[in-house]
């Protein structure tokens, strides 16, 4: 199935693929070295905690993983369903991630796991907001369908099958998207540490400043 989405609906995934590259970076170089844009390794290493009896790492990952999900929850508490359409909620979503990563840098400044488990909350919210905008078909905080796409495409071009261009177009421009956020967080944590994170959440905001604006004066425009 080929990719029929709006021209920023691409710009809006390549863009919040980076802010999640730059919040996960974050994460890793913090105190924790803990990611917190996906959850495949932090189940991996809930279970090694529960093996190990390491209550407090128990502790903590759940609430990584209960955060990241009352995140997407909240998501879709706001947007409420995927039909692509102007007038949902995605500014009010956007200020919101931008306000729970603002909130994130003083708890991490405290060496406090709050810290973790609010940029967590905000990259919940992100992914299923780019969900939602996309019919599931766009993840913009992990990259395994990305290089899942991709991987698919090189087996049907080896085959002879036509390829699904925009797909794997897209893949790759979220790959680099995120990868591009990686090394720009890296950068101004080596500079900023924990303030770092006002890249992204200014970026975040100001976006959901703008949807909002845009979007009223659609509606006065409209009438």
């Amino acid at each position: 199935m080929g990719i029929r989405l709006p021209t920023w609906v691409w710009i809006g995934a390549v863009a919040l693929s980076c802010v999640a590259g730059m919040v996960n970076v974050v994460g890793f170089l913090g105190f924790e070295h803990q990611a917190v844009s996906h959850l495949t390794g932090s189940t991996s290493q809930l279970g090694m905690a529960l093996a190990q009896r390491d209550w407090r790492s128990v502790g903590h990952l759940w609430g990584l993983l209960i955060a990241f999900s009352l995140g997407a929850m909240l998501s879709g508490l706001l947007i409420q369903d995927s039909t692509l359409q102007l007038g949902r909620r995605y500014g009010v979503a956007l200020a919101l991630e931008s306000m729970l990563l603002l909130l994130a840098i003083p708890l991490f400044k405290q060496h406090q796991v709050w810290g973790a488990m609010s940029a967590a909350m905000a990259c919940g919210l992100q992914n299923a907001l780019a969900t939602t905008f996309s019919g599931a078909v766009v993840r913009t905080t992990h990259l395994s369908g990305m290089f899942t796409d991709l991987g698919i495409g090189l087996g049907h071009l080896l085959r002879g099958l036509p390829l699904q261009l925009r797909r794997l177009t897209l893949s790759g421009l979220i790959i680099s998207g995120f990868l591009a956020g990686g090394v720009t967080g890296a950068w101004l944590f080596m500079r900023w540490q924990y303030d770092a994170l006002l890249v992204p959440a200014l970026l975040t905001g100001l976006t959901g400043l703008g949807y909002v604006l845009y979007r009223q004066w659609a509606l006065f425009r409209h009438h």
